[in-house]
């Protein structure tokens, strides 16, 4: 079965717990899934069931959602899809990266897989997306750098990043404007044990970042 005779519905919860974990060790809720998906916890949990009765997920109560081998596939699937759709829509059509991650959530489900493989060929078989998450391959394999929080940089120290989460698009419009973009080099200042708190140089400019914010930026060694 290809990941298109699913339901929009079914797609976006897969979608949505696969990226849930992606760069987290924690185990996937139906709350945080719920947060994710912008509905109610009751609602996630009644998608979640059925997930589970079409065998694409096993959940016990109060454990972790967990994607079945069958899950993971399309979970993948579309993950490519949202992800290659971003990356088009900035390359092809000028948007911003705090622009595109509504337009994909629509186009994901109405390309077809001849047109998704046309696009990707045309971009050059991309790796990334514009926020830096990696675009898995044709065959299911994601392309996962080996990043770390920007978080858990010691003062002194340098790195690049890699990967900038795409979750709030004004902190998204804040970091490009401060040049704190996809590949800057980053060198640590300060940080705070008491509020996590940091300040780094990028560029030449000195930038003040809460912790939310650090917790937002995904780095690798320079």
């Amino acid at each position: 079965m290809s990941v298109t005779n699913l339901t929009s519905a079914t797609q976006d919860y897969l979608k949505a717990i696969w990226s849930l974990g992606e760069w987290s060790t924690d185990g996937v809720t139906v709350t945080a899934l719920a947060e994710r998906l912008g509905i109610r916890t009751s609602t996630a949990s009644d998608g979640v069931k059925k997930l589970v009765e079409n065998g694409f997920a096993e959940h016990s109560p109060y454990g972790a959602v967990q994607l079945t081998e069958l899950g993971n596939t399309h979970a993948v699937s579309m993950v490519r899809r949202h992800r290659l759709m971003e990356t088009y829509l900035v390359r092809e059509f000028g948007y911003d990266w705090d622009e595109v991650h509504e337009e994909a959530e629509v186009l994901e489900h109405a390309v077809s897989d001849r047109l998704l493989e046309a696009i990707d060929a045309r971009l050059g078989h991309p790796t990334r997306d514009p926020h830096g998450d990696p675009i898995p391959s044709a065959a299911g394999a994601p392309h996962l750098p080996n990043a770390y929080p920007l978080s858990s940089v010691v003062i002194g120290d340098s790195a690049v990043v890699a990967r900038i989460s795409d979750s709030d698009p004004e902190r998204l419009r804040e970091f490009a404007a401060q040049g704190l973009v996809l590949d800057a080099a980053i060198d640590v200042v300060m940080h705070s044990d008491s509020t996590c708190a940091m300040q780094i140089e990028v560029g030449g400019r000195i930038l003040n970042l809460s912790a939310e914010d650090a917790d937002a930026v995904w780095v690798v060694q320079a």
